[in-house]
C-alpha cells in the first residue's frame, strides 16, 4: 500500500480538499475497503479484461443504454441539485455525453489499429508502427457543476482506451452522484468500473493509491494536491480547471447576435460553467448598443420576473451564493441590471447581473466568477483588449466577436488559451472532433473524442527487423574506412540535392535487388 500519506503532509492535503468542496452527509468508506476496490480493478486490468476492442464497444453501448433509458432520472437529479431547466439538462448532461460516446464507438477500431510510420532507409529491411494501449487503472474525480458531463465523458474516453476506472463523483451534487453510482453498477462491468461515494476523506485516501492516470475536474488549488499525490507514483494526470475566460466584442461585430450568445453563455447553469464568459471587453463605440441588446436578450429569455422563470437555474449552495454576493458588493462598478437587492440566499437565487467598468483591482476583476455576473469593461481598440487580457493567467476559453478575419487572427496569435470560439460562446465544447482542455493555470491534458482516447492511452513505439540480413558495419571492431563511409552516406551531402535524391533512390533499389536475389537463392536451395 502507498506511503504517500507519510511523504506528504496529509493534514494540509485534507485541508486543501475541504477548502474547495462541501461535504454532504454520507456513510464513509474505510481506506481498507477503498484499497480492496482498487486492487480488484488492478487485477481485472492485469488479466486483460479490457484489451479486447469488441468488449470495449459493448461497454460503451451499455453506458449509452444507461443514459438513454434513464434520461428522465438524470434530468430530475440535476434539477434537484442545481435547479437546472430540462433543456439545459439535456444539452449539458445528456446530449453531449451521447455525442462523444457515439463518436468514440464509431471510430474506435480505427484508433486502436496499429499505425504504420516511416521507416528510414538505413533501417531497412523492417517496419515501424505506433500502437495505442491502455494506461491501466484510472481515477476520475468529478465536479458538481455538470455532474454527469464532467464525469461520464472522461469515463467514455477511458473505456474506449481500455482502462479500468474508479469513479468518484462530487459529493456536492449528491442526487446526481447517487444516481450515477446506481446506473454504473447496473449497466457496466463491476470488475472494471466502480463508483465510490463520499467526501474529502475518501478522496484523500484514493489519491494515496498507485493509479496509472488521474483525471480531475475542479479548481487550481485542488489540482496541485492531485499533482502532488500523482507524483508519488509518477502517474500521469489530466487537469480540467477554469479561469477568467474573456470575451472581446469588436465594433464591427453583429451586436444583436453577440449579445444573445454572450448572455446565454453566462447564465446557462446560472453561470456555473468552467468555460463561461467571465468578463467582456467591449469597443467603446458599441458599448451602449451592446448593453441595450443584452438587456433585451435577458427580457426575451426570462421575462421581467427572472425568479419565476422555469428556464433559469440556481446556485449550488449558500456558501457559493455568499461568495458571488461578495464579488458583486465589492465590485465598485455600475450595476446595470440584477444585483443583490433582488437575490435570495435561502433559495440560492441570484439574478443575471451586469456590472459596467468595475474596479480593476476588485476581486471580481481578478477571481473566476463562476456565477451569473457579467462585468463589462470598455476598451479603445484591439490592442487595448489584448493588453488587458494578458494581465490575467491563461484562460480556458477565448471568445472573439468580429467580422474582420485579420482582427481575429491577431487576437488568436497574441493571446494563449485552452480553446477559442469565434462569434459564439461555449459551443466548441460540444464538438467531439475538437480536443477540449486548458493550458497552464487553466489545466493540462485534453479530452473528448480522439483526444480523450489518446489521453488514457500509452503510445507505444514498435520496430520489427528481420535477421536474414545483418551488416557487419554496425559491429566492432570499427575502422576508419567504416567511419568515412558512414560520414559520406549519412552526414555530409557532398552533392547537389537532386543528385543526392537520385543516389538515395538508387540505394533503395540496390538494397531491394540484393534482398530479392538473397530470397531467390534461399528458395532455390
Amino acid at each position: 500500500q502507498s506511503t504517500w500519506g507519510n511523504k506528504i503532509n496529509m493534514s494540509s492535503t485534507t485541508a486543501g480538499l475541504s477548502s474547495a468542496r462541501d461535504l454532504s452527509s454520507s456513510s464513509s468508506v474505510s481506506k481498507t475497503e477503498l484499497y480492496s476496490i482498487f486492487q480488484k480493478l488492478k487485477d481485472s486490468f492485469d488479466n486483460g479484461m479490457t484489451f479486447d476492442v469488441k468488449w470495449r464497444i459493448s461497454q460503451l453501448s451499455q453506458l449509452e443504454a444507461a443514459i438513454v433509458e434513464n434520461c428522465d432520472q438524470i434530468l430530475d437529479a440535476v434539477r434537484l441539485d442545481l435547479g437546472r431547466p430540462t433543456v439545459e439538462g439535456l444539452m449539458g448532461d445528456v446530449i453531449t455525453i451521447l455525442d462523444n460516446l457515439r463518436y468514440s464507438r464509431k471510430n474506435l477500431k480505427h484508433w486502436t489499429a496499429p499505425e504504420r510510420v516511416p521507416h528510414p532507409i538505413q533501417l531497412q529491411p523492417g517496419h515501424s508502427v505506433v500502437l495505442k494501449q491502455p494506461k491501466g487503472v484510472a481515477l476520475i474525480i468529478g465536479a458538481w457543476n455538470f455532474p454527469f458531463h464532467v464525469t461520464l465523458i472522461p469515463l467514455v474516453d477511458a473505456i474506449a482506451a481500455g482502462c479500468c476506472c474508479l469513479i468518484k463523483p462530487s459529493e456536492v451534487s449528491s442526487n446526481s452522484a447517487n444516481l450515477m453510482a446506481s446506473l454504473i453498477k447496473k449497466y457496466l462491468n463491476q470488475d472494471c468500473y466502480k463508483v465510490v461515494l463520499g467526501g474529502v476523506p475518501e478522496t484523500t485516501d484514493l489519491l494515496s493509491f498507485s493509479f496509472h492516470h488521474i483525471f480531475y475536474t475542479g479548481n487550481g488549488a485542488i489540482a496541485k494536491v492531485v499533482m502532488r499525490a500523482a507524483s508519488e507514483h509518477l502517474a500521469s494526470v489530466t487537469l480540467e480547471l477554469g479561469g477568467k475566460s474573456p470575451v472581446f466584442v469588436e465594433k464591427d461585430a453583429d451586436i444583436a447576435v453577440a449579445a444573445k450568445r454572450i448572455i446565454i453563455g453566462k447564465v446557462m447553469n446560472c453561470g456555473q460553467i468552467c468555460l463561461a464568459p467571465d468578463y467582456v471587453l467591449c469597443h467603446k463605440d458599441v458599448e451602449k448598443e451592446l448593453v441595450q441588446a443584452m438587456l433585451a436578450a435577458l427580457t426575451n429569455m426570462f421575462g421581467k420576473d427572472v425568479e419565476s422563470s422555469n428556464s433559469y437555474g440556481r446556485i449550488i449552495n449558500t456558501r457559493h451564493w455568499d461568495r458571488i454576493a461578495n464579488l458583486i458588493q465589492t465590485s465598485k462598478g455600475d450595476i446595470i441590471v440584477g444585483g443583490i437587492s433582488s437575490a435570495k440566499r435561502e433559495e440560492k437565487f441570484i439574478p443575471p447581473t451586469i456590472i459596467m467598468n468595475p474596479d480593476p483591482s476588485s476581486p471580481i476583476a481578478k477571481e473566476e466568477i463562476f456565477g451569473p455576473v457579467l462585468p463589462i469593461f470598455t476598451v479603445t481598440d484591439t490592442n487595448a483588449a489584448i493588453d488587458f487580457i494578458k494581465q490575467h493567467e491563461t484562460p480556458l476559453a477565448l471568445y472573439v466577436f468580429s467580422k474582420n478575419q485579420k482582427t481575429i487572427d491577431t487576437i488568436i496569435s497574441k493571446i494563449n488559451s485552452g480553446g477559442v470560439c469565434i462569434n459564439d460562446c461555449l459551443m466548441h465544447n460540444t464538438n467531439p472532433s475538437l480536443p477540449f482542455g486548458g493550458h497552464g493555470p487553466s489545466g493540462m491534458g485534453k479530452y473528448h473524442g480522439k483526444a480523450g482516447f489518446d489521453e488514457f492511452s500509452h503510445t507505444r513505439a514498435i520496430m520489427n527487423r528481420p535477421t536474414f540480413i545483418d551488416p557487419a558495419i554496425r559491429y566492432p571492431p570499427y575502422s576508419d574506412s567504416t567511419a568515412q563511409l558512414m560520414r559520406r552516406i549519412f552526414v555530409l551531402p557532398l552533392v547537389g540535392k537532386s543528385v543526392w535524391k537520385t543516389l538515395k533512390t538508387l540505394r533503395f533499389f540496390s538494397i531491394l535487388i540484393i534482398l530479392i536475389l538473397f530470397i531467390r537463392r534461399k528458395l532455390i536451395r
